[in-house]
């Protein structure tokens, strides 16, 4: 899995149309239908900590956690230039390495999709089983396979933003559900632009999968919704919340 070292740069850049306080609103709204407390929360692969910044104006006592030192070095700038105090660890989310137990795991963005087999998807549920109390709750979204085919699929995209031009390209392959991507980036330096490039992939997995993985880790799902909804998923969602808990 990349360490995502130039996307870190223009990661923000290349997501602002992701409404974090939104997010963060909805996030708190799911943990009141479901009657649980925030109580000490773990951003799992915060990226740059927006997320995390925004429950923390709402009063969350939350701490970060990423594979990227470079993404991780981002929020650190952020949340210093806001003058707040969150704690951000460099950890795998397949190998979490806690001080202690949490109340609560948030893990947005498809970030369960960046990992790279289903070993690693059960190795991680694992982890957040491991150190959530007992009724402690895991709320984490997914791209779905609708997406993946459909969506992304090896399609291609124009990101042309005041500090970069990126070319976004998809191959998708459908034995596995997995998209391979592959970025490119101009960065404006005087008079010419240098070129960086970065891989990744994600990947897919049915809600059969999903459920399996999740029951064998002996966590409990008590509802999947639509995105930044409380409906049922449809035929052609592209994002699946997962709600479980720790019994």
């Amino acid at each position: 899995m990349s360490s995502y070292s130039y996307f870190a740069d223009f990661y923000d850049s290349l997501t602002d149309n992701v409404e974090y306080d939104k997010k963060a609103d909805y996030i708190t709204e799911i943990m009141k239908r479901h009657h649980h407390e925030f109580g000490l929360t773990l951003d799992l692969a915060c990226g740059t900590g927006s997320l995390a910044v925004e429950l923390y104006k709402r009063g969350v006592d939350i701490f970060g956690a990423d594979a990227s030192a470079d993404m991780l070095t981002a929020a650190q700038q952020k949340t210093a230039e806001q003058g707040f105090q969150i704690m951000f660890l460099h950890q795998k989310m397949q190998h979490l390495h806690l001080f202690g137990t949490i109340d609560t795991c948030l893990c947005t963005l498809d970030s369960i999709n960046h990992l790279p087999s289903k070993n690693d998807v059960c190795k991680t549920f694992e982890s957040v089983y491991r150190y959530l109390n007992d009724g402690g709750l895991f709320v984490f979204d997914a791209n779905t396979v609708y997406k993946h085919q459909y969506v992304l699929g090896d399609n291609c995209y124009i990101y042309d933003k005041k500090d970069v031009f990126c070319a976004w390209q998809n191959n998708f392959n459908a034995r596995n559900n997995k998209v391979i991507i592959t970025l490119d980036f101009f960065v404006p330096r005087g008079t010419i632009y240098e070129r960086y490039s970065e891989q990744f992939s994600e990947r897919a997995y049915t809600r059969e999968e999903m459920t399996e993985m999740l029951t064998s880790s002996g966590l409990c799902i008590e509802a999947v919704y639509d995105d930044m909804s409380f409906e049922s998923p449809k035929a052609d969602s592209q994002r699946e919340i997962y709600v479980t808990r720790k019994n």
